[in-house]
């Protein structure tokens, strides 16, 4: 009885967050428009951008999102992902906008890494300044969370870039209560963060709550995988590097966070529903990011690719 009691109680207290999280989101989505004149959301297909989306669709009700969705596509994408983006978009008839790194690739600008680690994480920056210079955006909405990793706790929720992209951490604006300052001069642009005070579990709570459907790839499915250093990866010899040595078997397998295939490790689990996988992030000793291969180059990876114009 008392169990039941307890259990009801702490469900009814992470009701009542997530309702004043989504209040906080939706003034933030409100004031974008309100203050900027070209804002776009960037869109990977993750839960944290589907997140976004929903969000913006209660912010401007009955009228639809009022700018586009961006995708940075480093043409190492999960299929899943991919796939629901395009169904989302087709759904909800919103513009979406696709830049892809190939093409800086095949240009010459950037060049791509090769070896045991390589991933095109890091050369999205270029396609993405490349594409708000095209388009003139002037706010980029994102789905980056505070919990997440130590320099996006950093950050501001309207966080101010410079003329070349640049973010600097020592000289961000104060936040006093809810006053957002979105003033920007010429070059200038700003990244926004409506669910930077968020949790994973807030997210995933807010998914159950909304009944939001995201991709199978975030739910336990069988998958042809290899070891390396202690992390599962997906098999696919196109996109990832695998040596000899690292032998595919198939796993029962979900992914926490979905980046690029070639930095975004699985973990093992049985979590095929929201509810199984809210108990195991519960029960998790390690964060969501902690399968991110790309964030542990160095101390401040994170925050190096930042200060150079990553969102």
């Amino acid at each position: 009885m008392w169990f039941a009691y307890l259990k009801d109680m702490i469900m009814n207290q992470r009701t009542i967050q997530v309702d004043a999280l989504e209040s906080e989101a939706i003034y933030i989505f409100r004031e974008v428009v309100a203050q900027f004149e070209k804002p776009v959301l960037l869109f990977s297909g993750g839960k944290d951008s589907i997140t976004l989306v929903r969000l913006a669709q209660k912010a401007f009700y009955p009228a639809k999102i009022p700018f586009p969705l961006m995708h940075i596509d480093t043409g190492h994408n999960f299929p899943e992902t991919i796939e629901f983006r395009d169904r989302l978009v087709k759904e909800l008839g919103v513009e979406l906008i696709v830049r892809n790194v190939q093409d800086n690739i095949d240009s010459g600008r950037v060049k791509e890494e090769t070896g045991r680690y390589a991933s095109r994480n890091m050369l999205q920056t270029e396609t993405l300044l490349d594409a708000i210079e095209e388009f003139g955006f002037d706010a980029c909405i994102g789905g980056a969370r505070r919990d997440e990793e130590k320099a996006r706790a950093k950050e501001r929720i309207f966080s101010v870039r410079d003329d070349f992209g640049q973010w600097d951490e020592k000289n961000q604006r104060p936040e006093v209560f809810d006053m957002l300052n979105g003033r920007i001069d010429l070059g200038q642009n700003v990244r926004v963060f409506p669910i930077s005070n968020w949790t994973e579990l807030d997210v995933w709570s807010y998914i159950k709550q909304e009944n939001i459907e995201i991709p199978s790839i975030y739910f336990a499915h069988i998958r042809p995988t290899f070891l390396r250093d202690g992390m599962i990866w997906s098999s696919d010899d196109e996109i990832v590097y695998r040596e000899e040595s690292e032998r595919v078997a198939h796993r029962l397998v979900r992914f926490r966070t979905v980046g690029d295939m070639s930095c975004t490790a699985a973990v093992l689990s049985e979590a095929a529903t929201i509810d199984a996988v809210v108990k195991e992030i519960r029960a998790s000793t390690i964060s969501e990011r902690g399968a991110r291969i790309d964030d542990k180059r160095s101390e401040a990876a994170m925050e190096k690719r930042k200060q150079q114009g990553y969102f």
